[in-house]
């Protein structure tokens, strides 16, 4: 390994141990390809990493104008980092898809956090599944602000009727990151529970998905 460029080093680990013995850092070394005369390429991402809190999912986040603003990272290096965080996002998005029947409420974040987890605003979704918990229906029911959005009863029970659900799982994403049910969350879940019973078709749980985990209703005994 001493013959290899502090550059190349991470490569040749890859080459010798495989990809899951390298830090995240060292994986976005490669990516980058090269550091600047004072600064391995190692460093510079654990720099870049670091200002992100080594967070993945803050790293993401970053536009190409707030990559190139590093010392070593021009625009072709910042398209690549911003490539790769989009094909790591796609990924779970297609894995999310694979899923096609709930089994737990770890099953439902799941599903939604590639979806929902990292907004900047409210989203408000609904899962339909029969009695066999297979989904059946996957709807965007309302998209808000910062704080909230507004939720149409009918038209959500409208959709499970139409599509012959049995059972439904109410999905919002809180973009604060705060894993608290609100008054205005309980009082929605009371309203779609009572008119479910009217028409059949049961709340089975209401999740709050945020960037890293989730808060489940049922799971919770507050549904």
């Amino acid at each position: 390994m001493r013959f290899w460029s502090e550059d190349d080093r991470p490569r040749e680990k890859m080459i010798l141990k495989g990809r899951s013995a390298l830090s995240d850092a060292e994986l976005i070394s490669i990516l980058i390809g090269s550091g600047t005369r004072t600064e391995t390429s190692v460093d510079l991402s654990k720099r870049i990493l670091s200002n992100v809190g080594n967070n993945l999912n803050e790293l993401s986040r970053l536009s190409l104008s707030q990559l190139t603003a590093y010392k070593g990272i021009g625009e072709a290096k910042a398209v690549t980092i911003s490539a790769a965080m989009e094909l790591a996002r796609r990924k779970r998005e297609s894995e999310s898809r694979e899923l096609s029947k709930i089994n737990s409420s770890h099953d439902v974040f799941l599903l939604m956090q590639p979806l929902i987890g990292e907004l900047g605003h409210e989203e408000f979704w609904i899962l339909y599944v029969n009695n066999a918990n297979k989904i059946l229906n996957k709807t965007q029911l309302s998209k808000g602000g910062m704080t909230g959005t507004v939720v149409d009863v009918r038209l959500a029970f409208k959709i499970g009727l139409q599509c012959g659900a049995t059972g439904v799982i109410l999905c919002h994403n809180h973009p604060s990151g705060t894993l608290k049910a609100s008054e205005a969350d309980r009082q929605i879940t009371r309203k779609m529970k009572l008119a479910g019973e009217n028409l059949d078709i049961k709340v089975l749980d209401h999740l709050i998905v945020t960037e890293t985990a989730y808060l489940s209703f049922a799971d919770e005994g507050i549904l």
